[in-house]
């Protein structure tokens, strides 16, 4: 068996838009987030996040687990756009989940916050954000989110 390991590549915040409902779907109820001015800095890469276009595509299921979608672009201290699509799962505890959902600040070890990005770098520098799975971890606040990126070795 070969058990993986994960080297952090760098962590990003964001400010969010307030959510634009959509009601009930047959997926639940689902919503937009609009992502606002931000910032990524890592090891090796640094910039921002391009908010023109940046959105997280939410919902939440019926066993209460919001899955979410987002598609943005970041741009390097060097000025390099890279996008990214970001698949992610938050559940908790009801007790836990009311609370976030009503902006209080929760500690992100009281409810599961995962993600699967995957990135589309052009050739060149940071073309090995292409060449592996990626992970991250994340904690939402009442108007932003902060998340943390590693890479599967």
């Amino acid at each position: 068996m070969i058990k993986p390991d994960y080297e952090f590549v760098f962590s990003a915040e964001a400010e969010l838009a307030d959510p634009i409902q959509f009601g009930d779907t047959y997926e639940g109820p689902r919503r937009m987030i609009a992502i606002l001015d931000g910032s990524f800095e890592g090891p090796n890469i640094r910039g921002s996040i391009i908010s023109e276009g940046a959105a997280d595509w939410q919902h939440t299921r019926a066993d209460g687990v919001t899955q979410a979608e987002a598609t943005y672009a970041i741009k390097t201290d060097d000025d390099v756009i890279i996008q990214i699509e970001n698949y992610g799962l938050r559940f908790g505890p009801d007790e836990v989940m009311q609370r976030l959902a009503k902006g209080e600040d929760v500690d992100p070890g009281e409810y599961y916050f995962r993600t699967n990005p995957r990135f589309k770098a052009p050739e060149g520098k940071y073309d090995w954000l292409n060449k592996g799975i990626f992970i991250g971890t994340g904690a939402r606040y009442a108007n932003s989110i902060k998340l943390w990126f590693f890479k599967v070795i």
